[in-house]
């Protein structure tokens, strides 16, 4: 008897589902002196992609200047980002991730990953271990087409 083969749109429903609650759960692990949600997606989209003034950051986080602003404001004080005049439009500032930015997400990444290996290697058998190794460059695959 031959497998029947998933719908895409079964498959897409699944794997929303699951990588949504994986997100989700990554999101929500605190660490001492961790930083609110917009101030760590201003920093984490700062350092993808590279320096923006903070009107650019508000557009692209879909939030007011007034709110980037103080998400900003917070993450300059704690010594996280650099707010330098942008070379073409002195009146325009331009905002980078600090040396103390990119220690913090790096930092903040190797605890998330961390936690990961943690559940895969005490709750997963080598075989399951397999599997998602071997999925993990078709879920780069889909995301390059989305």
């Amino acid at each position: 008897m031959t497998e029947k083969s998933p719908h895409a749109h079964e498959v897409a429903t699944a794997l929303r589902a699951s990588i949504g609650l994986l997100v989700r759960r990554l999101r929500q692990t605190h660490t001492e002196g961790d930083l609110s949600l917009p101030e760590r997606s201003a920093l984490a989209r700062l350092d993808r992609g590279g320096p923006a003034t903070a009107a650019e950051l508000a557009r692209q986080e879909q939030i007011s200047p007034q709110s980037m602003g103080a998400t900003l404001a917070a993450l300059q004080e704690r010594g996280l980002v650099e707010r330098r005049p942008d070379p073409a439009d002195g009146r325009r500032y331009v905002l980078t991730v600090s040396e103390a930015g990119a220690k913090f997400l790096h930092h903040r990444r190797s605890e998330r990953t961390d936690m990961l290996a943690r559940a895969l290697s005490e709750h997963f058998t080598a075989e399951e271990l397999k599997v998602l190794q071997q999925a993990s460059p078709l879920l780069d695959r889909l995301s390059e087409h989305l």
